[in-house]
């Protein structure tokens, strides 16, 4: 088949989806797909060099921000429009993100899902016409919901079937202020009858998006997502230092202030000796207050000293960062639609502490390498971590499990199996599901 995947890229650090997405891709092609991932907004950030196919930004965030502001601004100089979507550009306006107000934000995401009814679309649809001009796909591939605004034009113009994959994107729409989330998800809803399935990592996160999309039966599909297991080496931590790993973006949501907490306990308690913590992850300049405020916590307690952290780290030291760890967690505070840190750890052999709520009983009965604690609980969570620590035989079983599952059930080629059949059942379908 040939694949069209279109994916936001975050311009200056990783996030699971790009991540997901990237692996994703690799495995069509090894099957024998033609796959093209076209990035829009800002650059792709993966963990390694994608390959001589990677496109560029198609359309990127400035042109679309100016285009929401001037509805005339799509008739500018093509060159100009380029000279925008420089990368150098993109990635320097990635890192002022943090500063865009609640209501701009919400401007730009609902123009984004309003589609050809909305100011943005003078620069939308110059993405239909770069896609005619490669050419006839068989599919198209929409990384998440919040580009479901190009679904309608992209079956009614170009005749082209749209999958859809959902990651999480409640949580950043529930935030946005009235009336825009409203509004978002209304647009949503008009935008899913043109979806021909929805593909959903995980059951708690179907049975949450079926309702609020108005989803028909059958359109939503379960198909956890996966990562190269080849790029992940067993752990094999000094046993003199038991340390407890964070992998993830450092923020509250991501249960950071949870863990940080039942760190100080755990250390309080003395029943792990020389215990640490390695805190690594994206770090973007809106997240550097907040770190702040946790580094000062950890000093009053007198631990500064047994906590490393490692932001923005490249693919090979994130590898490493996992091959030092006893355990981990990110004791997420929302319900995670998946969790690929679950899945990195695991597949390093490294037994996992998480929440028991969203995706997190899934993973853990899936992959049989890990414990759940109640969520939002730094208690509950030292006392997991306590047990885990001071059990050897108990972490052995958990890694030895873990390894063997995420192999079967969570690798880059599973994932794409589970993709492929969904596409060719997306071609075989005559029209959208509802």
């Amino acid at each position: 088949m040939r694949i069209l995947h279109l994916t936001p890229g975050t311009g200056n650090f990783h996030c699971g989806s790009c991540l997901r997405d990237h692996a994703l891709i690799k495995a069509l092609r090894v099957r024998g797909h033609d796959a093209l991932m076209a990035p829009l907004y800002l650059p792709l950030v993966t963990d390694r060099e994608f390959g001589a196919q990677e496109l560029p930004v198609q359309i990127g965030g400035i042109s679309l921000f100016l285009q929401q502001k001037f509805t005339w601004f799509h008739r500018l100089p093509r060159f100009f429009h380029r000279w925008l979507n420089k990368p150098e550009f993109l990635r320097k306006a990635s890192s002022r993100m943090g500063m865009t107000s609640p209501k701009v934000l919400g401007e730009m995401t609902l123009g984004a899902l309003l589609g050809a009814e909305g100011r943005q679309w003078g620069e939308w649809h110059k993405l239909l016409d770069w896609i005619r001009a490669h050419g006839k796909f068989d599919v198209i591939s929409l990384s998440n919901s919040l580009l479901t605004g190009l679904a309608p034009a992209l079956e009614k113009e170009l005749g082209v079937p749209v999958v859809c994959s959902l990651q999480g994107e409640d949580s950043f729409l529930d935030t946005l202020p009235d009336p825009y989330r409203e509004q978002c998800w209304d647009a949503m809803k008009r935008n899913a009858r043109s979806v021909r399935f929805f593909i959903s990592p995980s059951r708690f996160y179907a049975d949450s998006m079926r309702q609020r999309l108005g989803a028909a039966e059958g359109q939503i599909k379960v198909m956890p997502n996966g990562i190269d297991t080849t790029a992940f080496t067993t752990a094999s931590p000094d046993p003199n230092w038991p340390t407890i790993g964070y992998f993830a973006r450092m923020i509250h949501g991501k249960g950071l202030t949870t863990l940080v907490d039942a760190f100080i306990d755990l250390a309080k308690r003395g029943s792990v000796p020389r215990v640490k913590l390695r805190i690594g992850g994206a770090k973007t300049p809106i997240d550097e207050k907040y770190v702040a405020s946790l580094q000062r916590k950890l000093k009053a307690a007198g631990l500064e000293k047994r906590v490393e952290w490692h932001p923005n780290v490249s693919f090979k030291d994130k590898v490493h960062f996992f091959h030092d760890l006893t355990v981990f967690s990110v004791p997420a505070t929302y319900g995670e639609a998946f969790g690929l840190y679950v899945i990195e750890a695991v597949s390093s052999g490294v037994p996992v502490v998480q929440p028991d709520h969203g995706a997190f009983p899934e993973l853990i009965a899936a992959t049989e390498g890990g414990v759940l604690c109640r969520p939002d609980d730094s208690k509950s969570l030292a006392d997991a971590l306590e047990t885990l620590l001071n059990d050897g035989e108990l972490r052995d079983k958990l890694s030895r499990n873990g390894i063997t599952r995420v192999r079967q059930e969570f690798s880059a080629t599973r994932m794409a199996e589970r993709f492929e059949a969904v596409l060719q059942e997306a071609v075989a379908s005559p029209k959208a599901v509802n």
